[in-house]
């Protein structure tokens, strides 16, 4: 099971959202480069940042802070979503040190993108699909769209890519839980890892997660939880050790 620490980008700071909102939001930090060195120091194995601004604006508006991440941190993996909506864009943040990029809703509005990004990026393309009641929505979680999220999904397999991280927005910054049963309803339906993410609070729900990783469930995304210490990354990151030996 992959612990995942979120750096959530907006103006240059480490925020935190709530369901979404970017009117919703929560300082946590005002140097992010430092913020993913407390993960790392912690154990993180991976960092996933997310650039909130790029994300509503579709283009990148925090791509330096990542760039001075990836330098920082040359030898960790690193995925980043939000406004990526160019091979240009792509490309750039790869030749920076990202190890994948992440395309959330043009992957939805025009699916042969990431077809397009497989075949000239392989092995760099995770989709994002974020969904409500088995919806998938778009444009900052502003739209839900018809699509089911099980169908895309399979189609984005059959596309070459990495990874799926699927959020359930109803779950995402509401310290609730994480919706086990429908992560694990998309991680059978495929056999790319699924990453989970929202709505992690606590040990006992990277234990629920590490329970069904036979079923491709890969990793799990922290955000909130980890920022306002109701999960430690070093005790998860222990417990998860644990279980391989």
């Amino acid at each position: 099971m992959l612990l995942i620490p979120a750096i959530d980008l907006k103006d240059g700071k480490c925020v935190r959202l709530r369901q979404g909102r970017m009117e919703d939001s929560t300082v946590f930090s005002d140097d992010p480069v430092a913020m993913a060195g407390r993960w790392v120091q912690a154990g993180a194995q991976r960092l996933h940042l997310v650039d909130l601004n790029g994300a509503f604006a579709g283009r990148p508006q925090n791509a330096e802070v990542v760039r001075r991440i990836a330098d920082a941190f040359p030898d960790l993996p690193i995925q980043v979503g939000g406004g990526i909506r160019s091979e240009e864009t792509v490309e750039t943040y790869l030749n920076a040190g990202v190890r994948y990029v992440i395309i959330g809703t043009k992957a939805v509005q025009e699916p042969h993108f990431v077809s397009d990004l497989c075949m000239t990026f392989p092995g760099h393309v995770i989709v994002g699909l974020d969904a409500r009641d088995g919806k998938v929505a778009v444009d900052g979680w502003s739209k839900l769209s018809k699509h089911d999220v099980i169908d895309i999904a399979q189609r984005f397999e059959r596309d070459g890519v990495e990874a799926i991280v699927y959020t359930d927005i109803g779950r995402d910054g509401m310290m609730q839980g994480v919706n086990v049963e429908a992560t694990v309803r998309l991680a059978q339906a495929v056999s790319i890892p699924v990453i989970a993410s929202g709505g992690v609070t606590n040990l006992d729900d990277i234990k629920a997660l590490c329970a069904v990783e036979g079923e491709g469930v890969a990793g799990t995304i922290l955000g909130r939880a980890l920022y306002e210490g109701t999960l430690d990354l070093a005790e998860a990151q222990r417990y998860v050790d644990q279980r391989k030996t």
